[in-house]
């Protein structure tokens, strides 16, 4: 009789469900977390045996340790998975057990395991944009705190001359400090970012799919990896070698209008109150938020917080034009 295990993975502990294939709940335990506690639970499972759980924190232990013993890995998208999202009694058990039963009734939201190799390029990566944006918080508090001052220059306070710009102002001894340990730790980060940069060119020259991607307006190497690794995969003419052009097409055809949307919405004033926000459309005879309106009467504002329009992730990588960017 097959089986099907469905696995709520956790930080330090695991719930894992087993069902039937009448969809008998025959298992439904929690484990620590490692191969040995796991395998003593699932591994007299017959090979193929189809297991699910969720990308949640820390699941790439669990996938390699599922493939590697010849058990069928799905892994589950969590923002789609309703079913669990939706559930009035929301447990370890009860959400193991629904993994399970979604696999038994093939309605899983699953997502793509990447291989080890895309992983770790993803990991570069990711790692390579938290350092950037560590650089820009500590520039960012460089400027706030020389503005503080009333003090500006239209250069960058990083080169030699806004160096010597920046020890030639009068600031007091706390304000001094800051800016010192910012431009300290924006020097310990370079060596940092070159290191990874190299590594990254060397992904790039290895891939020939990385210069089709370059073609494009704006595209450089770290963006077309970055493309690559959030939607392709790393292994060049494998199975997703048609992915490329249709990226290609997808950008051509979007990048106008998205960045025409991004443009009018960074005109917009953001702020909390609410009757600053872009004005939302609604039926006739209702004000904001389907209220009805009453004659003599005027809508109360809705409150809440302005959210901004999606635009693609992919588009978020690329530079806009007119504004100073990080370089691929």
């Amino acid at each position: 009789m097959s089986v099907y295990v469905g696995i709520d993975v956790h930080r330090k502990r695991s719930q894992v469900a087993v069902v039937t294939e009448d969809g008998t709940v025959q298992l439904n335990k929690n484990v620590v977390n490692g191969s040995e506690p796991m395998l003593r639970l699932i591994g007299g499972l017959p090979p193929g045996t189809p297991v699910a759980f969720e990308a949640a924190f820390g699941w790439g232990w669990l996938a390699e340790l599922l493939e590697d013993y010849g058990f069928e890995a799905h892994l589950v998208h969590p923002l789609r998975c309703k079913a669990i999202a939706s559930a009035r009694l929301k447990n370890d058990k009860v959400d193991a057990a629904i993994l399970a039963q979604l696999l038994r009734a093939d309605l899983l939201p699953e997502a793509w395991i990447a291989p080890p190799a895309v992983r770790q390029l993803r990991a570069l990566l990711r790692h390579r944009a938290g350092l950037v944006r560590l650089r820009t918080q500590q520039q960012n508090r460089i400027h706030a705190v020389v503005a503080d001052f009333g003090y500006d220059r239209s250069g960058s306070y990083l080169s030699g001359p806004g160096r010597g710009w920046l020890a030639g102002l009068e600031l007091p001894a706390v304000s001094r400090e800051i800016v010192t340990d910012a431009l300290a730790v924006i020097d310990g980060l370079a060596p940092l970012t070159d290191r990874i940069d190299g590594e990254l060119r060397q992904h790039a020259k290895a891939d020939p799919r990385v210069k089709t991607l370059t073609t494009l307006p704006g595209v450089g190497q770290f963006t077309a990896l970055v493309m690559l690794a959030a939607a392709v995969g790393h292994e060049p003419g494998g199975a997703n070698r048609q992915a490329v052009p249709g990226i290609l097409r997808h950008l051509r055809r979007h990048r106008p209008a998205a960045r025409q949307e991004d443009r009018h919405h960074r005109d917009l004033p953001q702020a909390a109150d609410p009757r600053l926000a872009p004005a939302r459309h609604h039926r006739p005879g209702t004000g904001p938020g389907g209220t009805r309106r009453q004659h003599g009467h005027r809508s109360t504002p809705q409150t809440g917080r302005v959210t901004k329009p999606r635009v693609s992730s992919l588009l978020r990588h690329e530079p806009a034009s007119g504004r100073a960017r990080s370089s691929d």
